[in-house]
């Protein structure tokens, strides 16, 4: 329930402040005084559309802030738990549009974007306007209006994401299926390619072994002789090597009695360089003793390197890039190996979606058709009321022609009308005028209005184009709705203005330089004479002032 609106600086509003209650409150006032302006107001801080054409001249924002009491309203609740927005106390949704046209949202506290306003408004006020006849002549209204009259909204939804999953699949499956024969001809060719690396079997660290090892082989008589040359020098010239200089040196050093502390250190490295040459030299001849020169050999190192060069060249790429080829490959292939088991995956979706959206579609349709039936009835019955005696109103649903899964389910929802006795019931837009659109529409709305789950609905000045008796009744089907929840009511139908439980009267102040619009809570006396301002203009006369407090009366008891 709507419990407080502040509107500063917006339009020709300077500062107001609003305390609202339960039951049916009705705003009055003069034309252009403002009373709209109160409701697009209300709109923006429930996130409708804004411009810096909001902003009140002269000053460099809007702010707008409305306060809500969500005790009965459980969905709102849940809706701000799920987005950490709850907080104790009313729910306060504000909105601020700066002169430049920047517009910030708030929930709580919270900013917030724009669509979030408005999600969570649809959840705690539910607007009717005096254009909302103009809507009946789609048919998409008249679907949606039966489907909440039939509190089948959530169930509405679920046949949508139904029918939007069911496409889903079917496009992904008509994607992979036209991709089929290139897909098959990429297989082929990776099978092909795999077939030939896997064949080829390098290992890890084969290619650069094998380059070593032929490196290794082409060079063996050099190697060999320069092992030998090296040996030689070291251990086996007659002309002197380094083991014998070597030798000589120790021999000389250490022969001395006496030797200072420096020779000590300088003998331990002749000594050590003597024990690492003699180890040098025997590896020297052990490999000179191991080495084998074997042609063979080298020859089927060369066919190796060869078949793992022609495959790189044929792959353009280096042969040390084969490995990491293969496993692309690889999973290449398995990719499109999935693609083949994902379209019977699909397939066996595709039928389950069908299915699932048949259920909830067929019980959509058995909801709209029970539904139907009472809402035809009931508006019929409002539009006797509402000046159209011996009118008729019926809702045909026709199958869906579309031999897919619709979004909308499996039957088209129309609305049908005669406005006249004996005239056959027609399509609404072919057979109703302005003025009876806006009565039909009326009587939808009061009958909708009593299945809304929101606890605050605001009628905009629907009453248009209606008088005397039927306006009377209008104002009595208001407060009928008033005493279920709250009520909002903007009218111009002293009959409508006096049902109200509470009574605000909009009017302009004007002061020296600016005129602003203002709100007076009106009783007793105040209400008696906006009433007879109503019915007989600006000069009140004791028989307007006597008409008006009989209706007052009348409509409060």
């Amino acid at each position: 329930m709507l419990v407080h609106l502040s509107i500063h600086n917006y339009a020709i509003v300077e500062h107001l402040d609003l305390e609202l209650d339960t039951g049916m409150t009705v705003i009055t006032g003069e034309t252009g005084a403002g009373k709209s302006i109160m409701l697009d107001a209300l709109g923006l801080a429930l996130g409708d559309r804004a411009d810096s054409g909001a902003v009140r001249p002269g000053t460099d924002k809007a702010d707008i802030l409305a306060s809500f009491d969500l005790t009965a309203i459980p969905e709102a609740r849940a809706w701000l738990a799920e987005r950490d927005l709850e907080r104790e106390g009313p729910c306060i949704l504000r909105r601020v549009i700066t002169a430049e046209g920047r517009s910030r949202a708030y929930i709580n506290g919270s900013p917030c974007p724009q669509g979030d306003l408005r999600a969570l408004g649809e959840l705690l006020i539910d607007i009717h306007n005096q254009h909302e006849h103009q809507s009946l002549l789609k048919n998409d209204t008249h679907r949606r209006l039966l489907d909440e009259y039939a509190g089948a909204s959530e169930l509405a939804r679920q046949v949508q994401m139904a029918a939007q999953r069911w496409r889903q699949t079917r496009q992904e499956l008509e994607r992979l299926s036209n991709a089929g024969d290139e897909q098959r001809a990429r297989q082929q060719l990776l099978n092909y390619q795999l077939e030939e690396l896997e064949k080829l079997a390098l290992g890890d660290r084969e290619l650069e072994e094998l380059e070593l090892e032929h490196k290794t082989l082409s060079n063996a008589e050099q190697l060999l002789g320069n092992c030998r040359q090296v040996i030689d020098l070291c251990s086996e010239s007659d002309a002197g090597n380094v083991l014998s200089a070597l030798t000589a040196s120790l021999q000389r050093l250490t022969s001395l009695q006496a030797q200072p502390g420096p020779l000590g250190e300088a003998v331990n490295l002749l000594a050590s360089a003597q024990i690492q040459v003699e180890e040098a030299v025997g590896e020297l001849n052990r490999f000179l003793d191991h080495f084998d020169v074997d042609p063979q050999r080298q020859q089927s190192i060369e066919e190796r390197l060869d078949a793992i060069y022609g495959l790189a060249r044929k792959h353009r790429i280096p042969p040390g890039e084969l490995i990491p080829l293969q496993q692309r490959l690889r999973s290449e292939l398995a990719g499109l190996n999935a693609d083949d088991e994902t379209l019977e995956r699909l397939d066996r979706e595709l039928a389950a979606y069908a299915r699932h959206y048949r259920e909830k579609a067929g019980e959509l349709g058995g909801l709209r058709r029970q539904a139907g039936e009472r809402l035809a009835t009931a508006v019929e019955g409002q539009m006797q009321r509402l000046g159209m005696p011996g009118g008729l109103f019926a809702i045909e649903l026709h199958p869906s022609t579309s031999s897919e899964p619709h979004p909308q389910g499996l039957e088209q929802v129309e609305f049908l009308v005669s406005a006249n006795p004996g005239q056959p019931l027609k399509p609404l837009p072919r057979v109703a005028s302005g003025g009876e659109l806006s009565r039909i529409s009326l009587a939808i709305q009061v009958i909708t209005a009593q299945t809304s789950r929101t606890p605050t609905l605001v009628f905009d000045e629907v009453d248009v184009g209606i008088g005397g008796p039927t306006a009377e009744v209008v104002g009595q089907l208001l407060r009928q709705l008033g005493q279920q929840g709250q009520v909002l009511t903007v009218t111009h139908l002293p009959q409508v203005a006096t049902q109200g439980h509470r009574h605000l009267f909009v009017h302009k102040a004007r002061g020296i330089d600016e005129t602003r619009t203002a709100v007076a809570r009106l009783e007793g006396d105040s209400r008696i004479a906006e009433v007879a301002r109503m019915l007989g203009g600006l000069e009140l006369t004791e028989e307007s002032l006597a008409h008006a407090r009989r209706m007052i009366g009348s409509a409060q008891t």
